[in-house]
């Protein structure tokens, strides 16, 4: 079974109406959607904004379904000149930037009880991301993911993210806590996030628009890794 953990609702409901034998529960207020993607099973939820909803969804979803992987996407910030608005960044690794017990000597994203920075995702599914996106014509980058509980809006957060954090390409608000949920349960995961913004506060004219066209490439990506996956 394959775990989808999205952000925007557009991207859940495109899936869904491609699910059949679809059912569905409602658990600590988030409906799990489960189905078959033509061979393939699948659950699909919408995690609320920020890394504790994110979290809860995620280890709901472990102990519910038992996924044998989770697949994390949605919007974020570009924090490289590679990437533009409309553009996709790929998770070669997840990081928690706000993540902060460096008075008591560990790096910034520490994870204590894991004891780590860098949330590896699985090269397997990062893989077949990067080449669904080439057979979609989509421009994809592969590099670090962060992600925080606040909305990156100033030069000066972009920075401090780049110094800390290797190969920083993206910023967002769930993905982290998804995969540290992921790596606490041991479930192969990825996050993928196109961008919507260069987290300077600026963001498409028509983002309702641009919602709809990310989450159109989101769903012709999925179907076909997923399908791989099988």
């Amino acid at each position: 079974m394959v775990g989808l953990i999205m952000a925007m609702d557009l991207e859940a409901e495109g899936i869904i109406e491609k699910l059949t034998n679809v059912s569905s529960q409602k658990i600590s207020g988030i409906t799990f959607t489960r189905g078959k993607l033509h061979s393939t099973d699948v659950v699909v939820c919408v995690c609320g904004v920020g890394k504790v909803f994110a979290g809860v969804c995620a280890e709901i979803m472990v102990l519910r379904y038992s996924p044998d992987y989770i697949i994390n996407t949605g919007v974020g910030g570009t924090l490289t000149e590679d990437l533009s608005i409309g553009d996709v960044a790929i998770a070669s690794a997840a990081v928690q930037h706000d993540m902060d017990t460096t008075p008591i000597g560990d790096p910034r994203g520490f994870i204590g009880i894991i004891k780590e920075v860098y949330l590896p995702c699985d090269e397997r599914i990062v893989s077949l991301v990067e080449k669904a996106c080439a057979l979609e014509g989509i421009k994809a980058v592969k590099g670090t993911i962060a992600t925080g509980d606040q909305f990156i809006h100033t030069e000066e957060q972009k920075d401090s993210i780049r110094a800390d954090f290797e190969n920083c390409i993206c910023c967002e608000m769930e993905g982290g806590a998804v995969g540290q949920i992921c790596r606490v349960n041991k479930i192969p995961f990825a996050v993928v996030r196109a961008i919507s913004d260069n987290a300077g506060g600026e963001s498409p004219s028509d983002f309702a628009e641009f919602a709809k066209t990310a989450a159109a490439r989101s769903i012709r990506v999925l179907e076909r890794v997923i399908g791989k996956l099988d």
